[in-house]
């Protein structure tokens, strides 16, 4: 029997059930940032993936899975998906749509999908850390793990 938040119970089965090895790991500090999370574990900054929700024009989410070292172009985005505008949600809103906290919303895990664009600049790290559902746990993933496992779209989003 695990000890492990539900949430990041669910993410290790999740991982499980598409072969990849990473599992999440539960540290007694958050790390609530990139910078925190790359201390914690110890990696570069770059090579946390930071899990950003983002509200369309429409109303609807949108997961931006960026390099820790990069802010967001929500311009550039909104243009690639079609929207007319796009602002980072309130922690309402990531709550209703992911069921976890700002500063541990995890790539998967959510109650439905959620349309995702991946980083391509994450792609230039072996290994990524990427939240497991709480801000006081991360997982490791390959920038192909990752893609496969969100079904999301790699794009420039810096």
């Amino acid at each position: 029997m695990s000890d492990k938040h539900p949430n990041c119970v669910r993410i290790d089965e999740l991982l499980a059930a598409a072969g990849i090895p990473g599992r999440v790991v539960v540290y007694d500090e958050a790390a609530p940032t990139a910078v925190a999370a790359a201390a914690l574990v110890g990696c570069e900054v770059g090579a946390i993936v930071n899990s950003l929700i983002f509200a369309t024009a429409e109303g609807d989410p949108l997961l931006v899975l960026t390099s820790g070292a990069h802010r967001v172009d929500t311009g550039k985005v909104a243009a690639l998906i079609g929207t007319a505008r796009l602002r980072r949600a309130d922690p309402d809103f990531v709550r209703r749509h992911t069921s976890q906290v700002i500063g541990g919303v995890s790539p998967v895990g959510h109650p439905t999908p959620i349309r995702t664009l991946v980083d391509e600049e994450l792609r230039a790290f072996p290994e990524l850390w990427a939240a497991g559902g709480i801000p006081h746990a991360v997982f490791p993933i390959s920038y192909p793990d990752l893609v496969r496992l969100t079904q999301g779209t790699p794009a420039v989003v810096a």
